[in-house]
């Protein structure tokens, strides 16, 4: 049962995760009920199977559009976490016989260090380099890195804490030379920065739909058809998805996903200039607080995060003191462990720079008022809890 509030918080909290589009709710609903398209894609006998293979379609046809790839390699997952799981073990088991070395980086989300740990108990041999103060990976350091046994190389092309913005292309340019597969998660980074699979050389690119104002429970793995990238299942039975993927279709979810990402395409110019007015609103404000600082790089993060440590405060005393706005101290799929962030230590920040850090993300529904009041209640708060002894 859902909590009542008196009145809602601003929300702020995109990184997390984004409401539905309004527009994407209406066409999910016609693919649920008896008078609407609820066929299983997989029934291919009847109409009502073909249509819902028709919805899926369309979808994998939108999703692909954004991202510059073809219909054929979009895999649907639960969401880009699964698709993650599917890249990195399917790559590293399939092409063991190759070499049994990956490559990331230490401030990459959990579901990709996760999985990289995993794969070490396995046998496998994980590099974990440190990017620069900013997050970015450092082009001499990762070449270095590379070996005769590399097979993967995976990163982050926005960080989910950080907004930090990695070098795809020369990313790209650097394994595709080598015939090292190059893996990226694009979760937080689809429909807000332009993404071109083959200009930057990506073999696999993880995608989310709740993250793109789509719902949640369904995203998917994108898979290089030319020449074509071979994975290892997770999952089997039925054979669905090019037998990499296995289970019925959510075709509600694949159509929300679809039109969320085609919605992306068509505003992606429009949504970034105005969140970027508004994320930059928002520093100017929290900048007249005093001991503030701002973690990674703001000219050349993705507007839609700001990251902000608050001398002498404690973050999740910050948090509790904002019951009025809805921010987060990391990210959220770690916001049950109490430790400090360890994207921020991964940066070089003290762990009391790390534990008084808030992570502001904006989004299409963001307004300037919200804006202009969230960053007049933080500057009472923080000035409330520097005069507490």
């Amino acid at each position: 049962m859902a909590i009542k509030h008196m009145t809602k918080p601003i929300y702020l909290d995109y990184a997390a995760t984004t409401p539905v589009d309004e527009r994407v709710a209406a066409k999910m609903s016609q693919y649920l009920t008896q008078d609407g398209v609820f066929g299983n894609p997989a029934s291919s006998t009847h109409p009502y199977g073909w249509d819902a293979q028709a919805a899926v379609d369309t979808a994998r046809g939108q999703i692909a559009s954004l991202i510059g790839g073809v219909s054929d390699g979009v895999i649907f997952t639960s969401g880009a976490t699964e698709a993650i799981n599917l890249a990195l073990q399917g790559v590293m088991r399939f092409y063991h016989r190759r070499g049994n070395h990956m490559v990331t980086f230490a401030t990459e989300h959990k579901a990709t260090l996760d999985v990289a740990a995993f794969l070490e108990r396995q046998g496998m041999k994980i590099t974990f380099l440190k990017p620069d103060r900013f997050g970015k990976v450092d082009l001499k350091t990762l070449e270095a890195a590379l070996t005769d046994q590399t097979v993967l190389v995976s990163c982050l092309h926005v960080n989910n804490e950080l907004g930090t913005v990695q070098p795809l292309k020369e990313i790209g340019a650097l394994t595709r030379e080598r015939g090292i597969l190059f893996h990226v998660d694009a979760a937080q980074s689809a429909g807000k920065i332009a993404i071109n699979l083959d200009e930057m050389k990506i073999d696999l690119l993880s995608l989310s739909a709740h993250k793109i104002y789509g719902p949640k429970g369904i995203g998917a793995l994108y898979v290089r058809q030319k020449p074509r990238i071979r994975l290892t299942p997770l999952l089997y039975g039925g054979g669905h998805e090019q037998g990499l993927r296995s289970g019925t279709l959510p075709t509600h979810q694949i159509v929300g996903m679809g039109e969320a990402f085609s919605i992306a395409q068509k505003q992606m110019i429009e949504d970034m200039t105005r969140i970027r007015v508004l994320r930059d609103q928002l520093l100017v404000g929290l900048e007249a607080i005093p001991d503030i600082h701002v973690n990674g790089d703001p000219e050349t993060a993705c507007p839609t995060i700001l990251n902000v440590s608050f001398g002498g405060v404690d973050g999740e005393a910050l948090l509790n003191a904002l019951p009025d706005i809805a921010v987060a101290s990391g990210s959220a799929c770690a916001s049950a462990n109490v430790e400090p962030s360890h994207v921020l230590l991964g940066i070089g920040c003290t762990e009391q720079q790390a534990r008084s850090a808030l992570r502001f993300s904006m989004g299409r529904y963001t307004t300037e008022k919200e804006i202009e009041n969230a960053a007049k209640s933080i500057g009472l708060v923080v000035k409330k809890l520097n005069m507490t002894p």
